[in-house]
């Protein structure tokens, strides 16, 4: 017997790619919560044109890990559901940030990186040109801090403005305390290796050209009998959803491991883990499930607590890996064209010392029919500064209408406000 923890999207694709590989293996996925999906949660009113979302709403098409996930939302009958925004839609274009007491739209192309454009006091080439005369670190590095090596490689703005948002925007994370690793590994081996970033990348470019294959060109890759990665491709998608909010997708993921005899139980009580030679003890409800393997996909602070018993070193180490606090708050107003500058959003850099991590234009990037939808992002590894523990919805409420008045200049309350509270943990400390 096996069994899965968690029938967040982790648990369930899973499940999924562990069915596919062994189709006749029985395994049950339990799950704490009375809904599967975890932190992708969709808020559906369709009556009135809209969709919230609580967690992630888009996803990027681009590299091996994003394929995997096209092929498998095309394996579950959902490509007539895909919604795909190009690079050429305002969403993917317009981004901005949140800067020196005004909105600030970032660069959309090469001729944006010739300019001065605020908040940087530079153009933006200026931070190649510092990468290419830096030269090598002074001594050999195995890692270091995002914000530290953006700020010794291309400058200090950079590393204010535009590295530390993207953080705010990707985990809610202090780039000042975020490994290199995490995102920028590959730029970060460049330097260790070839003196600069913009070397190793000149140079990696010249050797895989070198080496490049040719390819057989599809005749009609947009066509619709064409695959999903193909048709990304073709027409240049920069982030797309699911129709009817993302949670269509771990929902019907749930729904077809059932139809192939996948039990998945809600609601369960997970009390303890004991490992017994070459068995695995899982306690649920009670009862005492032997396993041959387990698979666990829930928070690793939550699985340390389980471990404790007959691992403490190993539920130390679990228990180490940090999370943060994320409160999202979704707002719906019943008229179009409050925002004066459409776009995806906009992230506040931590410099700027205001409690929010940005706000997403969801009816920007969706058509939300006669509605402004906008989600707004507070705390994060700031939670606890700003707000304390346990504040009170109405103060969280409030903190993030006075922040959409201030920035995006909406005095009206919003027609409907759903909070919710996330848990984002990161995988990529620096220690």
């Amino acid at each position: 017997m096996t069994a899965i923890l968690g029938a967040g999207i982790s648990g369930l694709a899973a499940g999924h790619y562990l069915l596919r590989k062994t189709p006749n293996l029985p395994f049950t996925i339990y799950e704490a919560t009375e809904r599967i999906g975890g932190w992708i949660r969709s808020e559906r009113f369709l009556d009135h044109g809209f969709v919230f979302e609580a967690g992630p709403r888009t996803i990027r098409p681009k590299g091996p890990a994003a394929n995997n996930t096209l092929q498998l939302i095309e394996d579950l009958g959902l490509t007539e559901e895909v919604y795909s925004i190009s690079s050429n839609h305002t969403a993917a274009r317009n981004r901005m940030i949140y800067a020196k007491g005004k909105l600030n739209l970032l660069p959309n192309s090469l001729g944006g990186l010739l300019k001065t454009v605020p908040p940087f006091t530079t153009p933006l080439y200026f931070a190649a040109f510092r990468d290419l005369f830096a030269g090598r670190s002074k001594a050999v590095l195995n890692d270091e801090s995002m914000y530290s090596f953006v700020e010794r490689r291309f400058g200090k703005e950079i590393a204010d403005y535009a590295v530390s948002s993207m953080l705010c925007g990707i985990c809610a994370g202090n780039a000042k305390e975020i490994s290199v690793k995490f995102l920028m590994k590959e730029l970060f081996e460049h330097e260790q290796r070839h003196g600069g970033v913009i070397v190793g990348l000149l140079k990696e470019a010249l050797q895989n050209r070198k080496n490049k294959q040719p390819q057989s060109i599809s005749k009609n890759p947009t066509s619709q009998t064409a695959g999903l990665v193909e048709r990304a491709k073709a027409e240049n998608w920069s982030i797309y959803s699911i129709r009817g909010g993302l949670q269509t997708l771990p929902e019907t993921l749930a729904e077809n491991l059932r139809e192939k005899g996948v039990s998945i139980v809600t609601g369960t009580k997970f009390e303890e883990l004991t490992f017994d030679g070459d068995r695995v003890v899982l306690r649920v409800d009670g009862k005492e499930q032997p396993l041959q393997q387990l698979v666990s996909s829930i928070p690793s602070y939550k699985l340390a607590k389980h471990v404790q018993k007959q691992h403490p070193q190993l539920a130390s180490a679990l228990s180490s890996i940090p999370f943060v606090d994320v409160c999202v708050i979704n707002l719906q107003y019943r008229k179009p064209g409050l925002l004066k500058q459409d776009g995806f959003g906009f992230l506040v850099p931590p410099i700027e010392n205001l409690p929010i991590l940005g706000v997403i234009f969801d009816s920007c990037c969706f058509d939300m029919e006669d509605n402004t939808v906008l989600t707004v992002m507070m705390g994060g590894a700031w939670f606890e500064k700003w707000f304390g523990q346990n504040p009170a919805e109405e103060h969280l409420l409030e903190v993030a209408l006075e922040n959409v008045k201030k920035i995006l200049h909406i005095d009206q309350r919003p027609d409907r406000r759903i909070l919710n509270h996330i848990e984002v943990v990161w995988c990529g400390i620096i220690t």
